[in-house]
């Protein structure tokens, strides 16, 4: 990944993935200097299918087939090579610097290096045996230095520094004066200003990180491999679809004939905790879920976040930061950790006052039920089920016939062609794929190819958990890629053979979000690679308006149609739906906030020594959170914090993205229809097409006539808007 380019890495934040991107690296240890050796001669490329230029269809693709982890330290280490040969070459130009001498040979480095990544990733986010866990350990501190050795070697940032300053009269066009500010800001925020024993150190810090990245995300998935078993006596409430998933579970396990495998896994867990009326069975599942990486043994993730947090601080004190969370933040729409508290510091009293007001629902209903028990974390979706039941009479498992999967990914492709003229046709087979459950689309616009998607749908052993997109290849006028390569990944519950797979309606509002990453790349046309992505805080915008097409009534009249009798939902049912759509918005908002907020608290704090459970409860404590709730992700399993720095000090980014998607849906609801034309274009032309071209709040405003109103994301939650 090149992320001084602003290139792949910069597609990967457009997509919004929660991939363990493989960390920069380089040759450098932290006891050597981190000055480029100098370059040999061009080598021959090895025989080795991960540095072939790709070839195929689309204008080439990933070779899946042949990828095999013993493939890749002579990959990686040719692919270093070469990216160093090609910033010697632009580092020993003898002329003076310009823009077409030095930046845009930068943002053509590395492509080489870029394809070997883009396959690593995959295999460790998807496929991750132990012998690609090794390669990570191994791997990853080496490819940080790499990247330090580019961002700190001093002759180039001299050069990309005095064009920086003479971009007001060198005849650069907006875009390109665009670029070289980005790119100066990047490398001097990144370091570049240091002198060399700071950047040793600061090389030995990063190389420090990227090790811990890797340590962090193999323990925490050896805990999502794990299972609790249960019986069928146990199962009593649970939905035919979930024991059939379970019993799958257990069978791929070689258990005992007549038991099942609840696999800890969301997808898994929350099901039983849902529908399951056996309460020991819940708080079991509950507590296996809830503790993944807490357990004291050896997956045990405190003493590793702990050492992450330190070195993050120390990292940026060095840069000249008061913390980590102001130096993550200054590339970001917010910019500063001060205002981003403040935004969710306007929604947390709102929601927690709501999830009181839930909490007495379900304990009154419980009462009256005749259970005498007070409420507790792994009570919370049992009863508000129960609750949702008894007010609207609405039930999770009514719906769930309806949301099949295969119909809801026609829903989303027939919703992409609806707005921006996008058009999928399956062609499963005609490209490799790194599994077979994954499918491929061909993705068309005005008649002409401009993607390839690869929808990756199902949890399986060595898949990370959650749901994330990215780019193998993005769009760039400079480098001449037309067609984007892109990805889905999803961790629906894989049915037993025949079986349909029946999801929640929550599930296919995250099944919209993830496609609304795709959208994004998809339509992103930028000439120059390092204009394509965009801030942290921006990217889970696109992704965030898409979920609001699930219930429209178009979508859910033609694809939202029973699995055994292809009826649409009946017209009771959607007004059920429609009706309940603020019920446990509190609970929602405080399992996503409450992450977020101590997340960057944990990440303001200068000195950064902390012991990441004593700091969560206390952080919960002073937060007021409520004691029927736990975080959405606690610090020991919070892998968009820890598995590498994406996410971190940036969990509001969610809340801040959809205060303009909510501002956005109401831009469609003002020109009277979700499908209004008008809207969906400037929306695509102003905002999804071109990546960070120019500032994306400036953007915004463009597209809106104003920025974006909080209280549209107030009044969608069903809180009290603010005046």
């Amino acid at each position: 990944m090149k992320p001084y380019l602003f290139g792949t890495a910069a597609a990967l934040a457009l997509a919004g993935c929660t991939t363990t991107a493989p960390q920069e690296t380089a040759i450098a240890t932290a006891a050597e200097p981190v000055a480029a050796a100098p370059a040999p001669a061009a080598p021959v490329v090895p025989d080795n299918i991960l540095l072939a230029e790709w070839t195929g269809p689309y204008a080439g693709v990933p070779p899946w087939n042949q990828v095999k982890p013993e493939l890749f330290p002579e990959a990686f280490q040719f692919a270093i090579d070469e990216q160093r040969r090609e910033i010697a070459a632009i580092v020993d130009n003898p002329e003076a610097p310009t823009f077409e001498n030095t930046i845009v040979p930068l943002q053509k480095a590395g492509e080489r290096q870029d394809r070997v990544e883009s396959i690593f990733g995959v295999m460790t986010s998807n496929l991750a045996t132990p012998e690609y866990q090794k390669l990570d350990r191994e791997w990853s501190p080496k490819l940080s230095a790499a990247s330090d050795e580019i961002i700190l070697n001093p002759k180039l940032f001299q050069r990309i520094k005095a064009i920086y300053e003479a971009r007001d009269t060198a005849g650069l066009d907006a875009k390109q004066k665009r670029l070289v500010t980005r790119q100066y800001e990047s490398f001097a925020r990144r370091g570049a200003n240091l002198n060399p024993e700071q950047k040793q150190q600061l090389s030995a810090y990063n190389q420090q990180l990227a090790a811990s990245f890797s340590e962090f995300s193999e323990k925490l998935l050896a805990d999502e491999n794990s299972y609790t078993t249960a019986t069928a006596a146990d199962l009593k409430g649970v939905p035919q679809d979930v024991r059939d998933a379970a019993a799958a579970a257990a069978a791929e396990r070689k258990l005992p004939a007549g038991t099942f495998a609840i696999v800890n896994t969301r997808s898994a867990a929350d099901p039983i905790m849902t529908f399951a009326d056996n309460r020991a069975l819940r708080e079991k599942v509950w507590r296996a879920f809830a503790n993944r990486g807490d357990n004291g043994d050896a997956n045990d993730t405190n003493a590793v976040i702990a050492r992450i947090v330190k070195l993050r601080a120390d990292r940026a004190k060095l840069l000249g930061f008061a913390n980590h969370a102001e130096w993550r933040m200054q590339d970001t729409m917010a910019r500063s950790p001060a205002k981003a508290m403040d935004l969710m510091m306007k929604v947390w009293p709102a929601a927690v006052a709501r999830v009181h007001e839930e909490v007495a629902d379900m304990q009154a209903l419980a009462k009256k039920s005749g259970a005498r028990i007070t409420i507790e974390p792994w009570d919370y979706r049992y009863y508000q089920e129960k609750v949702r039941n008894a007010r609207y009479n609405l039930s999770q498992d009514e719906l769930k016939p309806y949301f099949e999967l295969s119909n809801m990914v026609n829903g989303m492709f027939w919703s992409a062609g609806q707005l921006y003229g996008l058009q999928f046709k399956e062609n499963t087979g005609a490209v490799p794929v790194f599994h077979p459950d994954v499918r491929t689309f061909e993705v068309s616009r005005n008649g002409e190819v401009v993607g390839l998607f690869y929808f990756d749908p199902y949890a399986r052993t060595g898949k990370q958990s959650g749901a994330w997109a990215t780019t193998y290849r993005s769009r760039s006028g400079l480098t001449g890629d037309r067609i984007v390569l892109g990805s889905n990944n999803n961790n629906f519950t894989k049915p037993a053979p025949g079986q349909p797979v029946l999801i929640s309606l929550d599930d296919a509002e995250t099944l919209f979000h993830e496609f609304g990453h795709a959208i994004h790349y998809f339509l992103s046309d930028t000439y120059y690679p390092g204009l394509a992505g965009t801030p942290r805080d921006f990217v889970e915008y696109p992704s965030q308006v898409n979920e609001n097409w699930v219930l429209t009534p178009e979508v859910l009249d033609k694809f939202a149609r029973h699995y055994k009798t292809g009826q649409p939902m009946p017209a009771a049912l959607i007004a059920k739906i429609q009706k309940a759509k603020t019920f446990n918005q509190g609970f929602a908002t405080v399992e996503y906030l409450s992450s977020a907020l101590v997340d960057m608290m944990l990440h303001t704090d200068p000195d950064g020594v902390v012991d990441p459970d004593a700091f969560e409860r206390q952080a919960l404590a002073k937060l007021g959170m409520p004691k029927e709730m736990v975080m959405r992700h606690r610090l020991p399993q919070f892998g968009h914090l820890f598995s590498s720095d994406a996410y971190s000090a940036g969990y509001y980014s969610y809340l801040w993205s959809e205060v303009m998607d909510a501002d956005t849906w109401a831009a469609f609801e003002e020109a009277g229809s979700p499908w209004d034309k008008a809207t969906a274009d400037r929306f695509r032309e102003t905002l999804l097409s071109t990546g960070n071209e120019t500032d994306r709040a400036e953007a915004y405003r463009a597209f809106r006539g104003r920025d974006p109103d909080v209280n549209a994301l107030l009044k969608r939650r069903g809180f009290p808007v603010t005046r």
